[in-house]
């Protein structure tokens, strides 16, 4: 007996002693303020495959193979703002973190990503590229600042276009092969569904494809992916549209392995913040999967987003001054209503089926396939029987008679001006007027005057992949893809409204008078009837990656590669007759590039709470379609001496993290070189023989060939939750980008008589010159206030600076200062020159924004309400801008300079003033 007793004893007292030598992690998380425990948090230990989930007195514990020594955890939530706290595990020791606390995230960063969408996202009705959607779903403050504070400025995060990043949709990339860059538009409206993405910065390793130098946005629309129940959305705005209505629902899991997810919404409005600027869409979005045990699932996703939307016009500052920031060229009154010419339609849906594949618990195989197809338009008026119709016209402004050869004439100059002040709209009766008067001509039925006419690409394209993720033990991951794409894209005009003429619009070039269609000459077209140019464009691309991570307690790291090969090819279904026979008619030469990348990168774990991050990657690239022809709408004729694009990219971060203390500090630097880049306008003050009729005036393209840039800068992020209730951000980008090279300069035109329709003008002096787009540097400083009472209010104040005019590459080259003659000027004046090149510098400014939030809960019902206020004081800024080509010489730009107000002065955009967006919300 008592040797049992011994045993027994002996045995718990092991029991107890292994039980205290056992290493956990224990804790509880709670709300500020209140500290009622939150259950049903995902803790998980980051770099690690371990998780939980807090009880209902929001208690964790972690008690097996836990690893030593730093770590980070992370605390995950719906509804809640995401946390990381780090710690220290000793082995043999219980580690209990107690009232780690959780905000409920009232932020609503999905209404930003709406307002963002819907107004600045790759618009080109604002002559900026804007990258702020690639950085809406960030964690990090720096890139969530430039996505919801910056944005309105067409702030470029490391100065670089948003075809330096991908855009993916359930792995299928969605970047346009004609310029690379995504459209926003095709998925616009559908932000409750489009919400849940995945976000790799700059060179950081993505689980989906190689991605650009800008990183990687992956949208998940699977179904399954959704929580169970539904939203029902009302917005109002100033900005691009006045209302907005949606819906969404999602079933979660049921019955037989299936799941879905719908949404519909409309967007609408007679004119946003400029005048005239029409808003009609509607949006629709369907996603249904289902599991075949607990290996396979398919989810098919369709998404249907048609959208109007009228543009607004650039201005010189003439136009402004008289007119005011929201004046819009584009448009006139017609039978009482704004009737805008300037419209940009997009009707492309999306339909796709994702096969995901658990071959086993740690390697998954994800294979796609997605079409698109539909149409884009971009609709304007010809006038090639007619006079401009342009109200702005340069003929109709005050500073056409005060520039006068023979002295002001300020009479004129006043009548202009008060003609302006009235009207200064597209006068629409005229234009009827002049063609139901060419419809009874006295010698016959003339052709109209004025026509409506639309520019379409309607494209068809078929995108297959096939992705996997491998993970090879603890340390090692591995991801790979395959991938196709296929593109088909019909270009050309369509005349959408004859405008009163009875006889059609006639298929000829009025300016120099050749056929757009030799093969049936003097045609006459009408509406639904194709236009000017007619030709297709085809695309392949094979690409493939490979990736290996690495992760240890100390260091993580990765190498990625990947191929790629890309042809192109146009086929010219008009024979255009200043390019006869197989130079604009038929098929082409095929064009084929090969792309390859390589990069890799490390973050070293310093403590837990201070790390150094650093990656470097090289990619050559196919050029984009766009700049590969040098004018696709006329003939075959390629860019001279096209090759790959070469990409360098290299960054370094400083990381701090505590759980008060937040912050990123990062150098970074890019080059790009062997760009080209391929542009349209009318030129004036042309040198060289080759122009019809010894002219100096061409409707022009202006092909820039081995363009190199190069950007350099540091940017940081910082934020302090310095009480349970307020947090202090602050964020900031220091660049400088500028052009590393003198590149060539070709023009091409119809006009002229050389065989190839083009005169060489060699090197363009664009070195140092800065790369125009937005602020190149940027500043924000703000709070966030949340009551426990679940409302919230929130201000910044941001700041702009180093902002370019776009400098025309012609003035900077030999035809600058060579008389029609090709003889250099006689009266040139070196330090004259030297002035009027000067890059124009616009003025610093600073734009102060407001937002706050209250939201209620009702039972199992949400009601939420958000208001931003943007640009508060009402402040006046450029966001950007260009030199007209009108004045391509110095004789020509001294003497514009010279007047009291420039005839061909630079065209600008303006940002927004003060306006608002209002939102509320019903979950269920």
């Amino acid at each position: 007996m008592q040797k049992r007793f011994l045993i027994l004893f002996f045995g718990i007292l092991s029991g107890f002693t292994t039980l205290a030598q056992q290493t956990m992690v224990t804790g509880s998380v709670k709300q500020p303020i209140s500290l009622e425990p939150i259950s049903d948090v995902t803790v998980t230990i980051e770099e690690t495959n371990q998780s939980t989930l807090t009880n209902e007195l929001g208690v964790f514990t972690f008690s097996s193979d836990l690893p030593l020594g730093e770590q980070v955890l992370r605390l995950t939530k719906d509804g809640f703002v995401i946390q990381r706290y780090p710690i220290v595990v000793n082995e043999g020791e219980t580690l209990t973190i107690n009232d780690m606390v959780m905000e409920k995230d009232l932020s609503g960063n999905d209404l930003f990503t709406i307002t963002l969408s819907d107004d600045e996202l790759n618009d080109d009705t604002t002559g900026a590229d804007n990258i702020s959607g690639l950085l809406s779903s960030s964690q990090d403050i720096f890139q969530r600042t430039a996505a919801f504070e910056f944005s309105s400025s067409f702030f470029k995060v490391r100065g670089l276009d948003s075809d330096n990043g991908s855009v993916l949709i359930n792995g299928i990339e969605m970047n346009k092969l004609y310029n690379g860059r995504p459209q926003w538009n095709n998925w616009g409206g559908l932000n409750d569904v489009v919400r849940n993405q995945e976000l790799t910065t700059g060179l950081t390793p993505s689980a989906y494809n190689f991605g650009g130098i800008l990183g990687t946005t992956n949208i998940n629309t699977r179904a399954s992916s959704y929580r169970e129940g539904g939203r029902v959305t009302y917005s109002s705005s100033n900005r691009s549209y006045t209302n907005r209505l949606m819906a969404s629902y999602a079933s979660g899991a049921l019955k037989g392995g299936w799941a879905y997810t719908v949404m519909a919404g409309r967007r609408w409005g007679n004119e946003g913040y400029q005048d005239a600027s029409l808003y009609d869409s509607n949006s629709f979005f369907a996603s249904v999967e289902k599991q075949f045990g607990d290996k396979h699932s398919l989810n098919f996703t369709s998404i249907y987003a048609p959208n109007r939307r009228g543009k607004s016009s650039p201005n010189t500052q003439e136009v402004y001054d008289l007119k005011g920031i929201q004046y819009n060229e584009y448009w006139g009154w017609l039978d009482g209503e704004k009737r805008n010419s300037r419209i940009k339609e997009v009707e492309e849906p999306i339909v796709m089926l994702n096969h995901y594949w658990d071959i086993s618990p740690k390697t998954t195989l994800n294979t796609n396939v997605g079409y698109q197809f539909g149409k884009l338009g971009n609709s304007r008026l010809d006038y090639s029987g007619g006079s401009n119709p342009s109200p702005a016209y340069y003929q109709d402004l005050p500073s056409y008679y005060t520039a006068d050869d023979d002295g002001p004439d300020n009479a004129g100059a006043y009548i202009a001006e008060q003609n302006f002040l009235n009207g200064g709209q597209i006068d629409w009766e005229y234009i009827l007027t002049a063609n139901q008067n060419n419809n009874i001509d006295t010698n016959g039925s003339e052709p109209a005057a004025y026509v409506l006419y639309e520019d379409r690409a309607d494209d068809k394209q078929l995108t297959l992949n096939s992705i996997l993720s491998s993970e090879i033990n603890e340390n090692i991951l591995i991801n790979a893809s395959l991938n196709y794409k296929t593109l088909k894209s019909e270009n050309f005009g369509e005349v959408i409204d004859l405008l009163g003429s009875t006889v059609g619009a006639l298929n000829v070039d009025s300016f120099d008078n050749f056929q757009y269609d030799a093969q049936n000459p003097d045609r006459l077209v009408g509406e639904g009837d194709k236009f000017r140019y007619n030709y297709n464009l085809y695309a392949d691309v094979l690409s493939g990656y490979a990736q290996a991570q690495f992760k240890y307690n100390k260091i993580d790291f990765f190498v990625s590669g990947s191929l790629s090969n890309t042809t192109y090819q146009r086929e010219g279904l008009w024979e255009h007759s200043k390019f006869s026979g197989d130079d604009s008619y038929g098929k082409g030469k095929e064009l084929s590039f090969n792309g390859l990348g390589a990069k890799a990168g490390f973050t070293y774990k310093i403590t837990g709470k201070h790390l150094f991050d650093a990656n470097a990657g090289y990619i050559e690239r196919a050029p984009s379609l766009r700049n590969t022809f040098s004018n696709s709408r006329e003939n075959h004729n390629i860019v001279r001496g096209i090759e790959e694009e070469k990409v360098t990219s290299f960054d370094a971060s400083y990381i701090f993290r505590s759980p008060i203390v937040k912050a990123r500090l990062t150098g970074f630097y890019s080059t790009i070189k062997d760009a080209n880049e391929v542009g349209f306008y009318y030129a004036d003050g042309l040198s060289g023989d080759a122009i019809a009729e010894n002219e100096t005036s061409a409707f022009v393209q202006e092909v820039l060939t081995g363009i190199d840039k190069r950007n350099i800068g540091v940017e940081f992020g910082i934020e302090a939750q310095v009480t349970p209730t307020i947090k202090l951000k602050a964020a900031g980008s220091f660049g400088d980008y500028v052009y590393d090279n003198n590149p060539d300069l070709y023009l091409t035109s119809a006009s002229f008589e050389s065989e190839d329709g083009s005169i060489s003008y060699g090197q363009a002096n664009l070195k140092d010159y800065k790369v125009a787009g937005g602020p190149q540097r940027a500043a924000s400083i703000g709070f966030e206030y949340r009551d426990p009472k679940y409302w919230w209010f929130g201000a910044t104040a941001n700041f702009f600076s180093n902002a370019y005019v776009d400098v025309n590459a012609l003035t900077r080259t030999e035809n600058f200062y060579l008389d029609a003659d090709g003889l250099p000027f006689n009266d040139y004046d070196e330090e004259i020159a030297t002035e009027l090149l000067k890059q124009e510098e616009f003025d610093d400014y600073m734009v102060v924004n407001l937002v706050g939030g209250k939201s209620w809960k009702i039972d199992q019902y949400y009601i939420g309400f958000f208001a931003s206020v943007g640009n508060v004081l009402d402040k006046e800024y450029k966001t950007g801008g260009f030199e007209q080509g009108r004045n391509a010489n110095y004789r020509e730009l001294r003497d514009d300079n010279a007047n009291p107000s420039r005839v061909f002065g630079p065209k600008y955009w303006y940002g927004r003033g003060a306006n608002y967006f209002v939102n509320v919300y019903f979950r269920f």
